[in-house]
């Protein structure tokens, strides 16, 4: 397989969908997934730590950027965009890669694992939980608050969970995290739906590939008491707490948790 410094192509998912990918760098392939609502822009801040080693690979979910839109009657499913994700890999010729995903990505990339098992050589997870009755929710003051009709007022709330008030003051944004402006209401539903209607629990204990699960101790989006839930189900998971971070750790802890899921994928012990 040839590595590619820059490339942006197109393919098409099993239902004729268009699925919008985007590569950077060169090496061994690292797939990145962003979380609901949003397209590859969500690893801008951070993309580029990872090319000394890697080639990355982004795809845009149906919904979002480049991608399709389709108003499909049983909506999107978090299965369904790892059955994206593996198109893409086919597309690109990529039989075996190493996955990363965070926050509803995590939880695409945790299907992505246990479905095509073949395929994903080293799985991180962040941010995520394994959804169903099993998983510990967001309590109803951030429900509620995520859903204020005030202009700008869910924004806020959502920008103050992903990051702390210290680092927003030393970096003032715009982030790269908070939605895909574009996406029409049809497929901002199907994210919701999607992410929320996520339950892998009981595909955990087939994922094969050694797997490092990341997590902010002070996020509230997706509460940290799901970390040891993965572990228990996930046969050969390690975590990682980064004190004081948020939903966003991976940006507010940047150069830690880079490091940290680099030396992960080269099989460095944990």
């Amino acid at each position: 397989m040839p590595d590619t410094d820059h490339l942006e192509g197109t393919t098409s998912a099993a239902d004729g969908t268009t699925l919008a990918y985007q590569t950077r760098g060169t090496g061994h392939p690292l797939v990145l997934l962003a979380g609901q609502a949003n397209n590859h822009h969500w690893w801008d801040a951070v993309r580029g730590d990872f090319h000394q080693a890697r080639r990355t690979i982004t795809v845009d979910y149906r919904g979002t950027g480049d991608s399709g839109r389709p108003e499909a009657q049983e909506g999107y499913s978090t299965w369904q965009f790892a059955d994206d994700v593996i198109a893409v890999l086919d597309a690109l010729g990529i039989e075996r890669a190493d996955l990363y995903g965070t926050s509803m990505g995590g939880r695409v990339a945790q299907w992505a694992a246990a479905r095509h098992p073949g395929r994903i050589r080293r799985l991180v997870l962040g941010c995520t939980s394994p959804g169903g009755l099993h998983a510990v929710e967001r309590d109803q003051e951030v429900r509620r608050a995520l859903t204020r009709t005030e202009p700008g007022a869910a924004e806020e709330a959502l920008t103050d969970l992903m990051y702390t008030p210290a680092w927003r003051a030393a970096h003032p944004g715009p982030y790269g995290t908070l939605g895909d402006p574009h996406m029409p209401p049809h497929a901002r539903r199907g994210h919701l739906r999607a992410s929320t209607g996520h339950d892998a629990w009981d595909a955990l204990p087939y994922i094969m590939a050694p797997t490092l699960i990341l997590h902010g101790e002070e996020d509230r989006l997706t509460p940290p008491d799901n970390v040891p839930l993965l572990a228990s189900r996930i046969p050969d998971a390690t975590t990682r707490l980064f004190p004081g971070a948020r939903h966003a750790y991976f940006e507010e802890c940047r150069e830690e948790a880079g490091a940290m899921v680099l030396a992960f994928l080269k099989g460095a012990p944990m």
